[in-house]
């Protein structure tokens, strides 16, 4: 992985398996806030996948767009975009009623201070959304954060595991699903709820943080000792996929890779590879926020790059310091205070 041009080729390849079940969307297909991490190579990815099937379908993105160069990024890459801020009622029902819904809209850093933009983000923004879209299939993005603490040794939380948020980020995730199952309900709308934690690639995430901190001599703490990751183009192709399994009431789906990952484990992995040894504060903690699963492994299969790529590659671009994303994911974190 030696340039951000072959970063974002890879994360948009789609697999046989997508090119497969584009075939059986049908309609266009629209993102809702396009403009984070997951985003332009979400919709680059679904672009591509209809191209590979022959399909016009369109992918249609919309995001505030406050940086203007990915707006035309998007668009030179065949993306109809639609600057739009969702929170606008006069502009949300502005918007076209395609038959597909991707919601990736929410509201996670700087929710302590401003508690109430985050509860109107994440909880009272999908009743509007619900109301506009109640004619279309509805994949919203939500959070593992919506589950207790885990004991490290159990495998993670299922989809049959109760809610258990802590703090005010992860009450309002859960509020997020709540309104939305109420709208499904009311309106019979067809929804997925995409229980994510954590997507990483080598811009962004929990493993080029604990990179980073070996490479540079930074101390990393263990308080939060175990995590999950997926490949955030894996995490992409599941996304568009579960179009395909939206349900009334909503499907609940956990969305990472299969490993529970020791941040120890991972952190002596980058030092073997950077011959620097790392340094640690604090203990692990016998409980961690972790996600099993396992169903969406059945449905979807085992995602395509492995756990020890992502290293491999994430260690390449550290050392060769490449752009990355300042938007750290604070893993470490156990208040539930963001």
């Amino acid at each position: 992985m030696k340039s951000l041009e072959e970063l974002e080729d890879r994360l948009s390849e789609p697999s046989e398996g997508l090119i497969e079940d584009v075939k059986n969307i049908e309609g266009d297909i629209m993102i809702l806030g396009v403009g984070g991490k997951m985003g332009p190579s979400m919709a680059k990815l679904a672009t591509r996948a209809f191209k590979a099937c022959g399909s016009d379908q369109k992918v249609i993105g919309v995001s505030r767009f406050s940086d203007p160069g990915l707006r035309e990024e998007l668009e030179n890459y065949g993306i109809e975009t639609i600057a739009t801020d969702l929170l606008n009622e006069e502009e949300l029902q502005a918007l076209p009623e395609p038959e597909n819904v991707l919601y990736l809209v929410g509201k996670k850093f700087g929710t302590s201070g401003n508690e109430h933009l985050t509860w109107a983000m994440n909880a009272y923004l999908p009743g509007r959304v619900a109301e506009k879209f109640k004619n279309s299939k509805i994949v919203a993005f939500s959070s593992g954060n919506i589950y207790p603490f885990v004991p490290y040794g159990s495998g993670g939380a299922t989809e049959q595991t109760d809610p258990g948020p802590v703090g005010e980020y992860a009450q309002s995730c859960l509020g997020r699903e709540r309104v939305f199952e109420h709208f499904s309900h009311r309106y019979d709308i067809p929804m997925l709820f995409f229980r994510l934690n954590y997507a990483v690639e080598m811009r962004y995430g929990n493993l080029l943080e604990i990179a980073k901190a070996v490479y540079e001599g930074e101390p990393i703490d263990l308080r939060n000792g175990h995590m999950n990751v997926i490949w955030q183009g894996d995490a992409n192709e599941i996304a568009l996929r579960s179009l395909l399994h939206c349900k009334t009431p909503p499907k609940l789906l956990n969305v990472t890779g299969p490993e529970t990952i020791s941040v120890r484990s991972v952190a002596h992995q980058f030092g073997r590879i950077f011959e620097q040894e790392p340094e640690f504060v604090n203990e692990e903690q016998p409980t961690s926020l972790l996600n099993n699963a396992s169903h969406s492994h059945k449905l979807f299969g085992y995602p395509s790059v492995s756990l020890n790529q992502i290293i491999e590659w994430t260690a390449q671009w550290v050392q060769r310091d490449k752009k990355t994303i300042d938007k750290p994911t604070h893993f470490q974190v156990r208040s539930g205070k963001f």
